[in-house]
C-alpha cells in the first residue's frame, strides 16, 4: 500500500495561517511553526482588549465630564449623584458629548445638579 502525503490540506492549513501572520516580523510571518504561536496569541490580545477598550473610554469620559464640573465649581461626584436624584439619566458618553459640543446644555445640567445637591442638604 503506498504512502500517503498529507499535501494538499496541510498546504491549505499552512497557507491560511501564515496569511494570518502576514505583516507580523520576521519569522513569525514566516514558518508555520512560529506563526501559529503567534497568530494564537493575537488572538488572545484581541479578545482581552476588547473588553481593556470599553475600561479606557468610560474613564475618558469620567476624565472630560469631571474636568467640565470642575471648571463649573461642582466635584464629578457630586454632579452624578444630583444627576441621579434629579432624574437625568444619560450615560458618561452623551454627558461628555454634551461638555464639549453643547457648554450651556451642560452649565443647566450642572445647575440641575446642584439644586438637587442643595435640597438634599
Amino acid at each position: 500500500m503506498p504512502r500517503v502525503r498529507p499535501g494538499h490540506a496541510t498546504r491549505r492549513r499552512h497557507k491560511r495561517m501564515l496569511r494570518k501572520a502576514k505583516g507580523y516580523w520576521g519569522s513569525r510571518s514566516k514558518l508555520f511553526r512560529v506563526a501559529k504561536q503567534f497568530v494564537t496569541k493575537a488572538g488572545v490580545y484581541a479578545y482581552r482588549d476588547r473588553k481593556v477598550r470599553k475600561r479606557e473610554f468610560r474613564a475618558l469620559w469620567i476624565i472630560r465630564i469631571s474636568a467640565a464640573c470642575e471648571a463649573r465649581g461642582l466635584s464629578y461626584s457630586r454632579f452624578i449623584n444630583g444627576l441621579k436624584k434629579a432624574g437625568v439619566f444619560l450615560n458618561r458618553k452623551m454627558l461628555s458629548e454634551v461638555a464639549i459640543a453643547d457648554p450651556a446644555a451642560f452649565d443647566k445640567l450642572v445647575e440641575t445638579a446642584k439644586a438637587q445637591a442643595t435640597a438634599a442638604a
